[in-house]
């Protein structure tokens, strides 16, 4: 008995589906404390003017995400062992340096978030902190890729709970048009924000996890397509939830005038209650930073964990057993412990999250040259970078990398 059209175009929908997973938790990862933080600062201090580059890196963040599809589809190798197999171990290493400075400090930034909605509730970090890096620790050594994705983002899914806080603020459309057409260029601090916000966007882990992710999936080429389009929907979800933040906090705090900058993850909250009311605020504020946080902290690891595998060639796969990846799970816990001891132990300060997104920017130029030049180098020629879209990455990613650079450099001076 043959199986009817209609079972069919559903087990190829079925089929689609069950290929995402990278793209979709990667952006959810992006979408983390530091993120949070950033976006809020740039509502508190200037409105709604750094809403339009939020919007405008949508397409360049699939763009260079989609590369590292690419990459690991058509090559199956890791982000790190192509560039050690293309130009050579120094190069590898210099890049992995780069991974392991991004990778810490976002995870300095995520327990960050942590400890600062555990003191919101009044919790103190000798309770949070443990408890986030047990969790973390537990989940990775389930053994299993896939079941880590599917509790991974399911926790991510709370931050969806920005959504509600945005349009709870109920944000005033005129003024929204007015900031968007008054942009300052020429004000430091507001090149400074715009340099922390592309870092926030653009993290170096983000392109290491994706590619490793694709081969530890065992993703085919038959699967590209989907995983593309899990790519794009991950895009667009992570740049509107910062939106989100932006919006909402542009809406409450922004209001007040010049001078409202904010001092803790805390007061983010508290300007929320007028909005929500002082128990709901929190409850729906914490939810997406924690999911934010303990996602962001569980990709940015496992990436710098897949990245020194690749690049020094010990074994790399949550599919191992810990005893025989002892490299891999002992770089993947070093870096959970030492960065939740760290924040035990360092204040909660809102401008180092940002100082923290800005050197994100300045590692850029390093990861994106490397991104392009493999893709036009190390892909199969069907499949490689060239031609007119060539030329567009390329210049959209020297035009990012340039504004990143020069606002860090000039919003610091």
């Amino acid at each position: 008995m043959g199986t009817s059209p209609t079972t069919t175009r559903f087990l190829a929908r079925f089929r689609t589906f069950a290929v995402w997973g990278p793209g979709l938790l990667v952006m959810l990862a992006d979408t983390d404390a530091g993120n949070v933080v950033t976006a809020a600062q740039a509502g508190t201090l200037w409105g709604y003017r750094l809403l339009p580059l939020l919007l405008i890196l949508i397409p360049m963040l699939y763009m260079v995400q989609e590369l590292t599809v690419r990459l690991g589809i058509f090559t199956g190798r890791g982000h790190g062992e192509l560039i050690r197999q293309q130009f050579g171990p120094g190069w590898a290493w210099l890049s992995a340096a780069g991974l392991a400075v991004a990778t810490i400090s976002s995870l300095i930034t995520e327990f960050t978030g942590v400890a600062g909605i555990g003191e919101l509730h009044g919790l103190p970090r000798c309770v949070t902190l443990p408890l986030a890096a047990a969790a973390l620790l537990a989940m990775v050594l389930t053994g299993s890729y896939r079941r880590l994705e599917r509790t991974a983002i399911f926790i991510g899914l709370f931050e969806l709970a920005f959504f509600v806080v945005a349009w709870a603020a109920h944000p005033d459309p005129a003024a929204m048009v007015s900031d968007c057409l008054t942009l300052p260029f020429g004000d430091k601090g507001f090149l400074f924000l715009g340099a922390a916000i592309i870092g926030a966007v653009f993290n170096p882990w983000m392109v290491f996890y994706q590619q490793s992710a694709v081969v530890d999936k065992k993703l085919r080429p038959e699967h590209y397509r989907s995983e593309c389009w899990d790519t794009a929907c991950g895009a667009l979800l992570t740049q509107l939830l910062t939106a989100a933040v932006l919006v909402a906090v542009a809406a409450t705090i922004g209001t007040r005038g010049p001078g409202a900058a904010l001092n803790s993850v805390g007061e983010i909250s508290d300007a929320l209650t007028p909005v929500l009311g002082r128990e709901t605020g929190r409850f729906v504020f914490s939810a997406g930073v924690l999911g934010a946080s303990l996602v962001a902290a569980i990709v940015s690891s496992l990436a710098l964990a897949w990245g020194l595998g690749e690049v020094a060639g010990f074994e790399r796969s949550l599919e191992h057993h810990p005893f025989r990846a002892r490299w891999f799970y002992g770089v993947y816990a070093a870096c959970v412990a030492g960065s939740a001891a760290l924040v035990w132990l360092v204040p909660d300060l809102v401008w180092l999250n940002i100082g923290a997104q800005v050197m994100n920017a300045f590692l850029l130029p390093v990861v994106l040259g490397f991104l392009v030049a493999l893709a036009a180098t190390a892909l199969p020629g069907k499949h490689r970078l060239r031609g007119w879209y060539f030329w567009v990455v390329l210049t959209v990613s020297a035009a990012t990398c340039a504004f990143g650079l020069l606002g860090g450099i000039f919003g610091a001076l």
